[in-house]
């Protein structure tokens, strides 16, 4: 699925005998919630667990692929259900979790945990048997290196670049998980660093880290070569 940023949040089981999901997702980008039931519930035919998604977000997919559930999003993506068909009735939600693809919008801020996100489980005629809610994190899209190139030799402090979130701190990191060096990214989300200390010869490996209000994102790992440097050149 194009596009798609999908970091469950540490807490997808359910809680305290409530319904309960997570997720952190970056700007712009889709994830999933993942849906966990309590325990001892064995819903009947007709019964439907809905997620009302956050203020600003849309439900834009119910993929859960298991006979006997049927998946539906309302009219603008305001809420995503998943019934319960004749196959799995009277089977227990116990250990079963339930997946919901929200997008999260361009302009939201990383760090903030999004509002007014609630479950609810409902028989055939509309009478609630269970609720709870879910949390949504909006997360950093992963960084980007453009240079050094890699494979190319270079010298002990070749000029790195790339692009990440406006605003976010973001530390280069080698292999030896030494800070190579560091900066924030500018307006328009490029950012370039030079490392302090030299970097040693030979084969290395580059990782550059974004953080922002409590959220980080790790880009691809880059292997580069530095060059040996010749004593009087």
């Amino acid at each position: 699925m194009a596009g798609v940023l999908a970091l469950p949040g540490p807490a997808v089981a359910a809680r305290d005998g409530h319904l309960w999901g997570a997720a952190t997702i970056a700007p712009g980008r889709e994830g999933i919630v993942e849906v966990a039931s309590r325990q001892g519930v064995t819903p009947g035919a007709g019964a439907t667990l809905t997620l009302r998604a956050p203020r600003g977000t849309r439900v834009t997919g119910t993929p859960l692929d298991a006979a006997g559930y049927r998946g539906r999003i309302a009219t603008g993506g305001r809420s995503g259900t998943y019934t319960v068909t004749g196959d799995a009735a009277g089977q227990p939600w116990q250990d079963r979790t339930f997946p919901f693809v929200l997008a999260v919008p361009t302009g939201a801020v990383p760090g903030t945990r999004l509002r007014d996100c609630f479950l609810r489980i409902t028989d055939a005629q509309g009478v609630r048997q269970a609720a709870g809610r879910c949390s949504v994190t909006v997360g950093l899209a992963e960084p980007t290196m453009s240079r050094p190139l890699s494979g190319v030799p270079l010298g002990a402090r070749p000029q790195i670049s790339g692009t990440a979130h406006p605003g976010a701190q973001v530390t280069v990191r080698d292999k030896h998980d030494h800070a190579a060096c560091a900066t924030t990214a500018a307006p328009d989300g490029t950012w370039t660093c030079t490392p302090g200390p030299a970097l040693p010869p030979g084969a290395n490996r580059l990782q550059a880290t974004a953080s922002l209000n409590g959220v980080s994102a790790t880009s691809e790992q880059i292997d580069i070569s530095v060059a040996e440097t010749v004593p009087g050149q």
